[in-house]
Formats: structure tokens, C-alpha cells, sequence
């Protein structure tokens, strides 16, 4: 066995790529999980864009069917419920690792005060739940050409 001299600023400097790792790791963009509140209630993971006057909200509810879904409008919320349920057949103590999120969830989104009521759409596929809004014509920005004099 060899002896090495002992180098305070090689230690500084091993602590130094650490943080510096560390940081990197906690600064970096990181896909978001599911959310899962103290209650045990799952807050599926939402996209909310507009195009073309619509409002499209997508949620993930992967291996959820449309029968476990329940959607409700009121005032200016959008209200989604359901359960995620665990596969038959599986038991807790058979798991090696699970990362997946079964149980009850909830979501519930503002909505602008202009959407139409009356024209919401709604679809499952794949595992995104998406619902569509438009808004009423009146709400839509017009452009409008100002004449000079």
C-alpha cells in the first residue's frame, strides 16, 4: 500500500464538484409527478392551451376508463373525479417496485368567466382525458382598423 499526501484543497475541491452536482440535479428541469396530497387524494398531472378561440384541458389518467370518470361544471370550475385502481389480481406485497399512483383523484380548474357553457366536448383516448371549451363569440378578441384623418 502507497501513502498519499493528504491535500486540504483536493477535499475542497471534491466538495465543490458535489454541490456543484448536487445543484445540477436540483436545479434541472424534472418532468412532474403526480402529486399525491396528505389525505391520499391524487392530483393528475393538467395542460390547459387555447387555439383558435378553444380552451383545451388535458389530463393524464393512464389505465383509467371513461366509466371511472366523472366530470362536473360549476360556475367557473371544472371539477374531475375518479380512481385509479390498482390491477386485479396483484397484491401489495408482491410488488418489487411501484411508482405508479392508485386511488382516488381529484382536480379541479379555473376556468375563464367567457366559456360557453353549452359546447363543452369531452374524450378519453390513450390515457389523456381531453375536454374542450370554446369561448362565447362576444369574448373573442375582433381586430378592429382604425382610419386616420
Amino acid at each position: 500500500m502507497s501513502i498519499v499526501k493528504w491535500s486540504p484543497l483536493k477535499e475542497i475541491e471534491e466538495i465543490r464538484r458535489e454541490m456543484d452536482k448536487l445543484f445540477e440535479e436540483f436545479l434541472s428541469p424534472v418532468r412532474r409527478r403526480r402529486v399525491v396530497s396528505t389525505e391520499g387524494v391524487i392530483s393528475p398531472n393538467v395542460d390547459i392551451f387555447e387555439r383558435n378561440g378553444e380552451v383545451f384541458v388535458q389530463i393524464e389518467l393512464p389505465g383509467v376508463a371513461k366509466e371511472q370518470v366523472e366530470l362536473t361544471l360549476t360556475d367557473d370550475r371544472l371539477i374531475i373525479k375518479g380512481e385509479i385502481k390498482r390491477p386485479e389480481g396483484i397484491r401489495e406485497e408482491d410488488y418489487i417496485l411501484s411508482e405508479r399512483c392508485f386511488g382516488p383523484f381529484t382536480r379541479t380548474i379555473n376556468l375563464p368567466g367567457d366559456i360557453d357553457k353549452s359546447s363543452i366536448r369531452a374524450s378519453l383516448r390513450e390515457g389523456v382525458l381531453e375536454i374542450v371549451l370554446k369561448r362565447k363569440e362576444e369574448a373573442r378578441e375582433r381586430e378592429i382598423k382604425i382610419q386616420l384623418e
